[in-house]
């Protein structure tokens, strides 16, 4: 009997990211906005806000409040993240690193 799974078979990746996206370029953007709604729903979660009052002191719905505490990333755009961000008094800085 042999073993189904080759050591050739296996990838490794740098990030959960890198495996899940189709170029770096999406990797990058996927990791950005998914550290961007880690970091919303820190604040969320620090001030103790309800869903409802989050969503009002972002400038959203309760609805669209909830995919971003659940993480839904694909229900968000770079864009509408530091906009978020930006509603509750955040800087959002980018860095440039070789890769």
């Amino acid at each position: 009997m042999s073993n189904p799974t080759n050591e050739q078979d296996i990838q490794t990746f740098a990030s959960v990211w890198d495996a899940i996206a189709d170029t770096p370029a999406e990797a990058a953007n996927l990791k950005l906005r998914s550290e961007l709604m880690d970091q919303i729903a820190a604040i969320v979660t620090e001030h103790g806000w309800t869903q409802s009052e989050a969503a009002t002191r972002c400038g959203v719905t309760q609805p669209r409040m909830n995919d971003l505490l659940r993480g839904r990333i694909s229900r968000f755009s770079l864009d509408a993240l530091v906009n978020i961000a930006a509603v509750l008094g955040l800087r959002v800085q980018v860095r440039l690193e070789a890769a």
